[in-house]
C-alpha cells in the first residue's frame, strides 16, 4: 500500500474481517493489527477503554504502551473527553501530551461513541511529523465504526456492567 492510497483494501479488509464476529476484544485485536499493518509509517495502533473516568489499554500493535490516561490528559484523554477526532501533527506541541514512546511524532485518535456514550478511543501514532491527513482521519473513523457496529451486542452488555 502506498502513501497515496485511498485505504481501500484497509475499509474492505475490516469490514469483511469483522463481519461475523461480535467479541469487542477480538475485533479491536484484528483491527489494530489491520491498521499497524497496512497503514505506512506507523509505530503504533490500538485502543483504550474507558472505565470510570480513566482509558484502560486494549488491544494494540507496537512497543509497550501507557496502561492507564485519565480523560482530559494527553491527546486520547482530550479526544474522549471532547468526543471528536483529533489529528496531531507534532504530538511535542500538544499541551500535556503523554509520551509512552519516544519516537512518536505525530497522532490521531478517534472516540468510540455508541449510543451517546464515550466507551474508548482508537489510537495511531507516527514517527513521522505531520503523518496524518484527511484520508487517513476518514478511514480511521470507519474502522471506529465498523469496530462498533460489529461489537454492538457485547457493547450494549459491557455498558450495563459499568
Amino acid at each position: 500500500m502506498t502513501e497515496q492510497s485511498d485505504y481501500s483494501d484497509l475499509r474492505r479488509d475490516v469490514s469483511s474481517l469483522l463481519t461475523e464476529e461480535t467479541d469487542p476484544i477480538a475485533n479491536a485485536a484484528n483491527c489494530a493489527a489491520l491498521v499497524y499493518h497496512l497503514m505506512p509509517d506507523v509505530n503504533w495502533a490500538g485502543f483504550y477503554f474507558l472505565q470510570g473516568d480513566t482509558l484502560v489499554l486494549g488491544p494494540f500493535q507496537g512497543r509497550p504502551a501507557c496502561v492507564r490516561i485519565a480523560l482530559g490528559r494527553g491527546v486520547c484523554g482530550t479526544a474522549a473527553q471532547r468526543r471528536e477526532t483529533i489529528v496531531v501533527p507534532d504530538v511535542h506541541q500538544f499541551p500535556g501530551h503523554i509520551a509512552c514512546d519516544a519516537v512518536s511524532r505525530s497522532e490521531i485518535v478517534v472516540p468510540l461513541i455508541h449510543d451517546g456514550h464515550v466507551l474508548g478511543v482508537l489510537d495511531v501514532d507516527s514517527p513521522r511529523l505531520d503523518r496524518f491527513n484527511q484520508d487517513d482521519r476518514s478511514t480511521l473513523e470507519h474502522v471506529a465504526q465498523v469496530w462498533l457496529r460489529s461489537s454492538e451486542t457485547s457493547l450494549v452488555a459491557a455498558l450495563s456492567n459499568h
